[in-house]
């Protein structure tokens, strides 16, 4: 559960929310630094570090020439020393620059120290569908980061829980790939006024049913609750849980949702081939076979780069409706 010391909540947005947590821990903490693209005159692409220049100063944010592998180096190096920095990759497709240093550097530093060696690092960076941002800058790329051993992967789908995430990632003593979704920076939530952690590794039911889980993360969230609502309408009660990170993953409550509904279908923003969701419908088939009802279902992207053109770019992903049609087709001859 989350570390909550004050109840009050106000509505904010995702970037707003997230831009709190970087605040918070800065003055928490002074080892914590950010740095990256136009981070701190401009406040970032999207506003999550807006006024944090006017607040800190230059040497606790500032920013980078357009050298992703050099300041990301720098990051590695920063936090092997001991400060705690959080650096921010414009655009995660951007990230195929950076995987020498994330990789081959931070993730396997601390095992070939024997322990001895950290790396709190926290790299940010936003990916998905954009809005006709086209190929290069709208990828899905968790499964690439998810099959790194030595590296942490979070994937908030609320304000609320991109800022108690972000709080604890910057905590956290392992590197930690935190992926934000362009498409939630401007979603609105209740988010606490007070201090409060989501702990990694706690995943969350968005909404709570009987007949059949739905699991998904960042944007899919907000599709999956909106699917389940229509299904309410015609009788059929859907629960949807947020892994919230993909790793550490929560495996039993994952397992608690199947053995519950005995229906599961999982849905990603990203390709199927080599995708997240398989590697979760192989657990449940390994360890829940005998309460599921029927075949776990998968929707995921289209095997195609993202094209520019808006219509086609929403073909390439599953959206509300095919959640929807995916339901029914899982719950297909069941009676409630």
């Amino acid at each position: 559960m989350s570390t909550t010391t004050v109840a009050k909540a106000r509505t904010i947005m995702y970037r707003e929310a997230l831009n709190e947590a970087l605040k918070e821990e800065m003055r928490r903490d002074a080892t914590v630094i950010a740095f990256g693209l136009q981070v701190a005159a401009r406040g970032g692409s999207h506003k999550v570090t807006k006024d944090i220049l006017e607040e800190f100063g230059p040497k606790r944010i500032f920013d980078t020439p357009i050298a992703e592998a050099s300041f990301t180096g720098m990051g590695v190096g920063a936090a092997i020393t001991g400060m705690r920095p959080v650096v921010e990759i414009m655009f995660l497709d951007f990230s195929m620059l950076i995987l020498d240093q994330i990789i081959n550097q931070a993730a396997k530093y601390e095992f070939m120290t024997g322990g001895h060696g950290k790396v709190p690092m926290v790299l940010r960076s936003p990916g998905g569908l954009g809005n006709g941002l086209a190929a290069q800058h709208s990828q899905s790329l968790e499964a690439l980061f998810y099959h790194i051993p030595g590296l942490k992967l979070v994937m908030p789908s609320t304000p609320y829980d991109a800022k108690g995430l972000l709080k604890s990632a910057i905590r956290d003593n392992d590197p930690v790939i935190f992926l934000e979704h362009k498409q939630l920076y401007m979603t609105k939530g209740e988010v606490p006024q007070g201090e409060y952690l989501v702990p990694l590794g706690k995943a969350d039911i968005k909404r709570s049913g009987r007949h059949a889980t739905v699991i998904a993360w960042s944007n899919m969230v907000p599709r999956a609750l909106a699917a389940a609502d229509r299904l309410a309408q015609e009788g059929i009660d859907v629960e949807v849980l947020d892994p919230r990170s993909l790793v550490p993953l929560d495996k039993e409550l994952i397992l608690e949702s199947v053995c519950k509904t005995e229906h599961v279908l999982i849905v990603q923003e990203a390709v199927r081939r080599g995708g997240v969701a398989s590697d979760i419908c192989s657990l449940i088939m390994e360890e829940a076979f005998d309460y599921l009802d029927a075949p776990v279902r998968i929707i995921a992207g289209v095997n195609t780069p993202i094209p520019f053109n808006l219509n086609l770019e929403r073909h390439c992903v599953p959206q509300e409706q095919d959640i929807v049609g995916a339901v029914k087709q899982l719950l297909k001859g069941f009676q409630a």
